[in-house]
């Protein structure tokens, strides 16, 4: 299989122009050529020499993949089925809102992490994807030119990818890539704290950190990091950090019934996030197999959202799409044909 351009820096870009004897503006160009112009061929690349298409056309492939399949939900979110290396595949979701439009993207086939209430956990790890992959699920829907904005909280925990999530935000935010705001892409983590620290360093864009449950014995029985890297920790850095006034730090809090939706858990929440400039999403849990976790009503709901506004903690519930298709929070899988 030949070599994806798509995906690759400037640097990396003018590098390989250097490699194959080409002068190093060449890499500006196949910038131009591959994140401002949709081409799908070399040959379409007009400004540069034949001499230059002929040596791309014999060692590397332009790179973009078409989606496989597509899902439609009755609310308009669609769901993509994309190929990966090694015949694995990958889910992308697509969800529509008014003016906005957001693509939920993934970072691996599959995730280690091994979270109680995901699906994706359940299917077990198969692979990192490249830069080039993970900016596929963008660029490769049609309707790309729509999104506003974009999440990394698809398939996988996108810090234990940290260097092909980095390069795709290279990409994605540099001008002389697809020039988004920092401010419209969301990259969520369980908090692998080095690999946290190291983002925020790294990369403008705004952190969401799976959080749903402030009691270290509860976190511990829903998400196996608690053990490794215990939440105490990451709120420790994450106070250590200033995110300024553009950046925003978010926490995701899935509720499930009887477990974590009590006023204790509220108050303990107050409590270890004061001093955090941070807004709670609460999520719906979508029921899964082989899980005793259960939803909570709406009434429940509710109630934790205002009892959480009223301690001065921005809190909103996010809108559950795309659930009949499976492309809701904690549904997306490939294991199926992983397991073909």
């Amino acid at each position: 299989m030949r070599e994806q351009l798509f995906g690759k820096t400037l640097e990396e870009l003018q590098a390989l122009s250097l490699n194959l004897g080409l002068p190093s503006y060449t890499g500006l160009q196949l910038a131009q050529w591959l994140y401002k112009k949709e081409v799908q061929s070399f040959d379409e690349m007009t400004n540069l020499s034949k001499k230059a298409r002929a040596l791309l056309g014999e060692g590397y492939d332009v790179g973009y993949r078409d989606p496989v399949t597509v899902q439609e939900s009755v609310d308009g979110t669609r769901k993509y089925l994309f190929p990966a290396r090694e015949g694995k595949f990958i889910e992308t979701a697509y969800i529509p809102e008014g003016n906005r439009g957001t693509v939920c993207v993934s970072s691996q086939v599959g995730c280690k992490m091994g979270c109680l209430f995901c699906m994706t956990g359940k299917q077990g790890f198969q692979g990192n994807l490249t830069s080039g992959e993970i900016l596929n699920q963008y660029r490769s829907i049609p309707e790309w030119k729509t999104i506003t904005n974009l999440v990394y909280m698809g398939m996988g925990e996108p810090l234990d990818n940290l260097e092909e999530v980095l390069k795709s935000l290279e990409v994605l935010t540099s001008e002389w890539g697809f020039a988004l705001s920092p401010r419209r892409i969301t990259v969520s983590t369980i908090g692998l704290i080095p690999a946290m620290m190291e983002f925020l360093n790294k990369s403008l864009v705004h952190l969401a950190v799976s959080l749903h449950t402030p009691f270290d014995e509860e976190r511990r029985q829903l998400m196996p990091v608690q053990q490794v890297y215990p939440l105490k920790e990451v709120l420790k850095e994450i106070k250590s950090w200033d995110f300024g006034r553009q950046r925003r730090v978010s926490f995701e809090y899935i509720l499930f019934r009887d477990f974590n939706d009590s006023a204790a858990h509220v108050n303990e929440l107050s409590r270890i996030l004061h001093g955090i400039r941070c807004r709670i999403n609460l999520i719906r849990f979508h029921p899964i197999p082989d899980t005793p976790l259960e939803s909570p009503d709406e009434e429940t709901m509710n109630r934790f959202k205002d009892k959480l506004n009223a301690k001065g903690i921005t809190t909103t519930i996010r809108a559950s799409r795309g659930q009949d298709i499976w492309a809701a929070c904690g549904l997306l899988s490939t294991k199926k044909l992983a397991d073909t």
